[in-house]
């Protein structure tokens, strides 16, 4: 038995992860983190430029990559979602062509109609 993607495994809402991690990708696109981003990179330059003592550079270098390593994981997932969602759309507009060819668009439409925002509701 295999387990579902994370994407996958909520299909009656989301669950906190992917609450988490699409409020991650709507802060990590705000000027708020790009500022701190700066900050950060500004930071590790001033502490190469002073001099400081190894374990400064060693710990500013660790919060770096834990930054990098959070942000991967939260935004993969977000991703991920928004991939599986286009998907789910174009099965759906794929199936309302074909069903319209066919002359049986009834539930085709109503597939059609329920992948409209459905990135927001994954």
């Amino acid at each position: 038995m295999t387990t579902p993607h994370p994407a996958e495994r909520s299909r009656n809402g989301r669950g906190w992860f992917e609450r988490l991690a699409e409020e991650a990708s709507n802060f990590t696109s705000s000027m708020v983190f790009y500022g701190l981003c700066l900050a950060l990179v500004a930071a590790f330059i001033a502490i190469h430029v002073a001099g400081l003592a190894l374990g400064w550079q060693l710990f500013i270098g660790d919060v770096m990559t834990s930054v990098n390593l959070l942000l991967l994981a939260l935004l993969k997932n977000s991703e991920r979602r928004a991939e599986h969602a286009i998907q789910r759309k174009l099965d759906s507009i794929a199936a309302a062509l074909l069903a319209q060819k066919e002359g049986e668009a009834g539930q085709a439409h109503e597939d059609l109609r329920k992948a409209i925002r459905m990135e927001e509701k994954l």
